[in-house]
């Protein structure tokens, strides 16, 4: 169980290349370092009562958690100006209530094994890539490697957001390619 306990917040907003999507970035860590959470439906939010909460907005249609930030995906025939101070506020008196954000046990499945590409690939979208995808309000994680294609999860303002599939391919197919020519051919994202 992950419990927001600080009684002093501020969050600020930042935009992010998914215009459907908002980074409300809070001034404490919600999770810890490394984990992300995401609630693509209220039914996948049921271990979560602020994503709850939040899907009760009829035009919230995804909330993820990740280090100190919240990305919320909304309906396209709302704009932010008109409802970005409802989630915001929302947010923050939910993180100053000290309710538990989140109450869920971690577990991971059935990992492939690691060899050296896999090593690499991890090291590279640690390196390079993942923190641009953070900043963007969103979070790219390894799945699989198997016969030079590398299998990524997007989540956040990553999951649907117009620009994604051209990112994929242009920036983080080529990155690969350029990093491991012999062994990297695709990238292609799942869910």
């Amino acid at each position: 169980m992950l419990q927001a306990i600080p009684k002093n917040i501020s969050i600020y907003l930042e935009s992010n290349p998914n215009p459907n999507s908002l980074k409300f970035v809070v001034s404490e860590m919600l999770v810890p370092d490394g984990m992300s959470f995401d609630f693509p439906t209220p039914e996948a939010a049921m271990q979560s009562p602020l994503a709850q909460e939040l899907f009760m907005y009829p035009f919230v249609e995804r909330v993820f958690y990740m280090s100190n930030f919240i990305t919320v995906t909304k309906k396209e025939d709302v704009s932010w100006l008109e409802v970005q101070n409802t989630i915001k506020n929302h947010i923050l008196k939910f993180l100053e209530s000290g309710q538990l954000l989140l109450d869920i046990q971690t577990t991971h499945g059935q990992e492939q094994e690691e060899t050296e590409s896999i090593r690499k690939i991890k090291n590279i979208l640690d390196e390079y890539i993942r923190p641009a995808v953070e900043q963007d309000g969103g979070a790219i994680t390894f799945h699989s490697f198997r016969e030079g294609v590398v299998r990524v999860v997007l989540q956040g303002s990553c999951s649907g957001c117009p620009s994604s599939t051209i990112t994929l391919k242009a920036g983080i197919e080529n990155l690969f390619r350029r990093m491991m020519p012999d062994e990297v051919t695709a990238v292609e994202a799942i869910g």
